[in-house]
């Protein structure tokens, strides 16, 4: 997965998201990878409740505040 991350030929990921907590355990996307943008192309739940995950390559990341609006 890392090496993939690194030379960057992912266009999509499909992950399977299972509720369970271990409390730790290896990064999906460790540190030092290279920013980029993804946009859920679809999903779906299982009667398991995994949740499967598609997400599609979306460009560049965009930036933006998390700083709240001042009221007038």
């Amino acid at each position: 997965m890392r090496t993939l991350q690194r030379h960057d030929p992912v266009d999509e990921y499909r992950l399977l998201v299972n509720p369970v907590i271990l409390g730790a355990g290896k990064r999906l996307f460790s540190e030092g990878a290279s920013p980029s943008a993804w946009t859920l192309k679809g999903s779906r739940t299982t009667g398991a409740g995994v949740q499967y995950c598609v997400y599609e390559r979306s460009g560049k990341p965009e930036y933006g505040s998390f700083a709240l609006d001042e009221e007038e």
